[in-house]
């Protein structure tokens, strides 16, 4: 960490879950697209066309299902970008710490007043606590709530912004 004046600098990556689903949809795609490829040892030029189209929707679904989160707090601002495949970047959120509401593991009592609203909600998290990171929700704006994997270091960064608003427990 990086301290100047009021100034912090943290990173965090959290690999997302592929789950059962990511699983079971990479192999529906390369299972017809290997049983293609030995057609085409008959030499039909459709065949090979169809295992190049598959080949291509093949490499789109292993981008999909490989998806990793940076955070950066920096200056007051959590920034997340999507990270698929560890080539393609995309910038998933942008969260001003004077704006949230607050900021809790998803377990914590604190909570519970937060719990019944009716909020859009973005899973920018690997789904799950790990073992070195808590799953907390970040309720912002109002209307909003984001899931992210926050180690104890990133969460206490962002505490000593907002004390108030930023539980650990």
């Amino acid at each position: 960490m990086i301290t100047n004046m009021n100034d912090s600098y943290k990173e965090l990556l959290v690999k997302k879950e592929r789950g059962i689903q990511g699983t079971v949809m990479r192999i529906v795609c390369v299972v017809p697209t290997v049983l293609l490829a030995l057609l085409t040892l008959s030499g039909n030029l459709i065949v090979f066309i169809a295992v190049v189209a598959l080949g291509v929707f093949d490499y789109f679904v292993f981008q999909w299902t490989d998806v990793e989160f940076e955070y950066l707090y920096l200056d007051k601002e959590i920034t997340v970008d999507k990270v698929m495949a560890k080539t393609r970047r995309k910038r998933a959120a942008v969260l001003d710490v004077n704006k949230i509401e607050m900021m809790a593991p998803h377990n914590s009592g604190q909570l519970a007043y937060y719990k019944n609203r009716q909020v859009k909600t973005t899973d920018l998290s690997a789904g799950q606590d790990l073992p070195d990171q808590k799953l907390y929700m970040v309720y912002y704006e109002g209307n909003q709530c984001f899931l992210l994997n926050l180690d104890d270091d990133f969460a206490k960064t962002v505490k000593a912004v907002a004390p108030r608003k930023v539980y650990m427990e």
